[in-house]
């Protein structure tokens, strides 16, 4: 049987099969990039030629990945276990920086019942083990 995760994420406000023990509060997790000379003139032959614009891809998807990471270490520094009703935001402070805002509900929950993860999955949609 494999064992729960560490730390439970999910957009939605509660975890199936879950129980909240303790909530608390708001946590966040904030990154401010921007893209290098190199990334700009690459993303811009990248606009030229049509199509995925990797090289901003990439940078996105770090950026959103880094405050993710941030928004956790601050819901484990409290003692959470989860991450409830986790939501993104952005803002270009200037042209070329861009802040990435990760923030949710930290909580400390506990599983209800075991299942035979065999025939049911525990994890259902919404939800990551990261």
């Amino acid at each position: 049987m494999r064992s729960p995760p560490e730390f439970l994420t999910t957009t939605e406000n509660t975890l199936t099969d879950y129980r909240i023990l303790e909530r608390y509060g708001v946590v966040r997790g904030i990154t401010v990039r921007s893209r290098s000379i190199f990334g700009f003139v690459g993303a811009k032959f990248q606009q030229l030629v049509g199509g995925d614009i990797s090289l901003l891809r990439d940078l996105c998807e770090q950026t959103r990945a880094s405050a993710f990471d941030l928004a956790i270490e601050h819901a484990k520094s409290l003692g959470a276990n989860a991450l409830l009703a986790l939501r993104y935001d952005a803002t270009e402070i200037m042209p070329g920086v861009s802040e990435v805002l990760c923030y949710g509900t930290a909580a400390r929950v506990v599983r209800l019942k075991e299942r035979d993860e065999r025939l049911e999955p525990v994890m259902s949609g919404g939800v990551s083990d990261r």
